[in-house]
């Protein structure tokens, strides 16, 4: 089981253990938002409710300008596993831009493709190909972004989530 962690002013900070959140929790660094009471955590001292949101007890700034590091996966998700070409499902990245012709490795130059269009496309640009982007591709931003671990988010954790965008 996992726990959002959320400073002071109820922003998303990181995803954590169940047991790390007990630790913040017991040590008084945070306090208790929403708690699991199916599975409770037992312990010879008696039984606690598994933490699945927290709060940190002292103001942790987030950063505004924290930037989303580029990743395979980063790309697959925020363009929800279609093909940026035809909209079948994607389970590979292309370069817009191919890398042979100095196309970076940046949120702007990366899109989900299908198997079937990356082949066909190889190491030309749509334009070349006579394709289109069905969406332009660009740096996603968020909280849910930002936060290592809410890739699958638990239900509980959805009102502090800002909608990814």
């Amino acid at each position: 089981m996992r726990t959002l962690v959320l400073n002071a002013g109820y922003e998303p900070l990181a995803v954590v253990s169940f047991k790390r959140a007990l630790v913040l929790v017991m040590g008084g660094k945070a306090t208790v938002v929403a708690s699991d009471a199916e599975h409770p955590v037992l312990g010879s001292s008696g039984a606690w409710d598994r933490p699945s949101v927290i709060l940190l007890t002292r103001y942790v700034r987030i950063p505004p300008s924290r930037r989303v590091p580029v990743s395979r996966r980063g790309v697959l998700r925020r363009d929800g596993h279609r093909c940026a070409y035809c909209g079948h499902s994607a389970s590979t990245v292309d370069h817009v831009l191919p890398r042979s012709r100095g196309g970076a490795d940046s949120w702007e130059n990366l899109v989900a493709c299908c198997l079937s269009c990356n082949n066909v496309k190889g190491d030309r640009t749509p334009a070349e190909m006579g394709w289109r982007l069905r969406v332009t591709p660009r740096m996603p931003h968020g909280s849910s972004w930002v936060v290592r671990g809410v890739e699958r988010p638990s239900p509980d954790w959805s009102e502090y989530l800002a909608p990814a965008a």
